[in-house]
């Protein structure tokens, strides 16, 4: 299993890339494993300031719904378009071509304290 040690990670499997105050934000590889063949991308929260941890979207797997949790506040500035033509791009490429939105932080400082590639790989077991 892929955890890129230049991202962080929160313990709902989501992962983080802060360039900036610009994060993008998906789910990471074991989340996409665990969940199985994805076949749809909800997410309608464009243009909104949510808090860390509110629900942002959903990703829908042959056998199951998952809520998407956003890992610090700010404002979801872009989705990614391609996922609705295109949603195995998650299990595909979790990292790249499927990562979910583009944010604005609130407080780029919230972002260190998640965790980071050797503890979210320790959380999960590998």
């Amino acid at each position: 299993m892929n955890f890129p040690d230049d991202l962080k990670y929160t313990k709902d499997h989501e992962w983080i890339k802060l360039e900036g105050n610009t994060a993008t934000i998906g789910i990471t590889d074991f989340a996409q494993r665990e969940l199985g063949d994805i076949v749809f991308v909800d997410i309608d929260s464009e243009g909104k300031t949510l808090g860390a941890n509110d629900i942002f979207g959903t990703v829908e797997a042959v056998k199951t719904v998952s809520d998407l949790f956003l890992p610090v506040a700010g404002t979801v500035d872009e989705i990614n378009g391609d996922l609705e033509g295109n949603p195995e791009s998650v299990n595909q490429d979790p990292y790249g071509n499927g990562w979910m939105i583009k944010m604005t932080v609130e407080n780029t400082a919230d972002v260190e304290a998640l965790m980071d590639a050797a503890a979210y790989k320790e959380m999960v077991g590998e």
